[in-house]
């Protein structure tokens, strides 16, 4: 019976044990297969708390979405309306407006809750 991580040893058995089962044929609704849902969403739920990763800086994250969908900085500069501007913003001399943050989301679909942070 699964039982609450509370520390990274239990964190690796769990994780071991959910390897073990993974690597069985399961049957649905079955006592391995339930076992191997209850472990996943505690391993889960454990390195939630324990294993956060920080949230991009707005201008890593527009430059990394620019490169994921293999646009250039033209087309930002397209996006947001003025070649000027998008210069400004990625140099870090001028900070995004309300009205380019959503264009950004609309766009680029980043996440505004990352586009608002300070930088």
């Amino acid at each position: 019976m699964a039982t609450p991580i509370k520390n990274n040893e239990q964190h690796e058995q769990a994780l071991r044990q959910i390897y073990r089962l993974m690597q069985k044929d399961l049957v649905p609704d079955s006592v391995e297969s339930d076992e191997l849902e209850v472990l996943s969403i505690l391993v889960q739920d454990y390195e939630k708390l324990n294993f956060q990763i920080p949230k991009p800086n707005p201008l890593e994250a527009i430059r990394f979405r620019l490169e994921q969908l293999g646009m250039s900085e033209k087309e930002l500069s397209d996006i947001l309306g003025f070649r000027s501007r998008k210069s400004e913003i990625l140099s870090g001399k001028r900070k995004l407006s309300l009205g380019m943050i959503r264009k950004l989301n609309q766009a680029l679909n980043i996440p505004a809750e990352i586009l608002i942070q300070a930088y």
